[in-house]
C-alpha cells in the first residue's frame, strides 16, 4: 500500500509540474500587446497650416494638438476610444532617436506587463513609463529605428481633458 501511495505522490507531482508549466507559457502568450492605433504623428514644415487645412478640406476637428478620433472599442461597444492625429514642427526633437518624420502611438492594455516582456524579447526601450491622469507611456523602437510610442490609456480621463479645453472629436 506504501508503495502505491508513493508512486500516486510521484505521479501527482509531475501531472502537476507539467500543468504549471503549461499555464505559466500560456501566460505570456496570451499577454495583449498592441490593441490598437493611439495616434499618428508627423512632421512638416507649419503644423497650425496643417492643422487648418485638414480641417477646412476633410472635416477634421482640429485643435491645437492636432485631432481627436473617438471610435467604441471592439471588445466592449459601450466604452468610447480615442486616437490622436498630431502634426508636429519639423524641427521637433520629440521623434528622436528616429530619424524619421513620423511616430506611431499604439494603444495596449497592460504597459508594464508588455514592457517586461519586451525586456525579454530584447526590444529596445527608449525611456521610463510615464505616468499621467489619462495614461501611462513608453517608447521603445523597432528595428529599422522607428520610434513608437505605447500608451494604456484612460479613456474616460482622457475625454474629459479633451472637453475641458473645448475641443470637439471627429466621429
Amino acid at each position: 500500500m506504501k508503495k502505491i501511495i508513493f508512486t500516486l505522490c510521484i505521479l501527482a507531482s509531475f501531472i502537476l509540474g507539467f500543468a504549471f508549466k503549461a499555464v505559466s507559457e500560456k501566460s505570456s502568450d496570451n499577454l495583449k500587446r498592441v490593441t490598437g492605433i493611439g495616434g499618428i504623428f508627423f512632421k512638416c514644415k507649419d503644423p497650425k497650416m496643417m492643422r487648418e487645412w485638414y480641417r477646412d478640406h476633410l472635416g477634421l476637428n482640429t485643435n491645437e494638438y492636432g485631432a481627436v478620433f473617438e471610435w467604441y472599442q471592439g471588445a466592449d461597444n459601450s466604452k468610447k476610444g480615442f486616437s490622436q492625429w498630431s502634426p508636429f514642427s519639423e524641427k521637433t526633437k520629440y521623434f528622436q532617436p528616429s530619424e524619421k518624420d513620423f511616430m506611431i502611438n499604439y494603444r495596449v492594455a497592460d504597459l508594464e506587463k508588455l514592457v517586461e516582456q519586451l525586456k525579454k524579447e530584447n526590444v529596445t526601450i527608449i525611456d521610463k513609463i510615464e505616468t499621467y491622469e489619462y495614461g501611462k507611456f513608453v517608447h521603445i523602437m523597432d528595428i529599422e529605428g522607428n520610434k513608437i510610442e505605447l500608451w494604456e490609456p484612460n479613456d474616460i480621463v482622457y475625454e474629459k481633458l479633451g472637453q475641458s479645453i473645448g475641443s470637439k472629436t471627429t466621429k
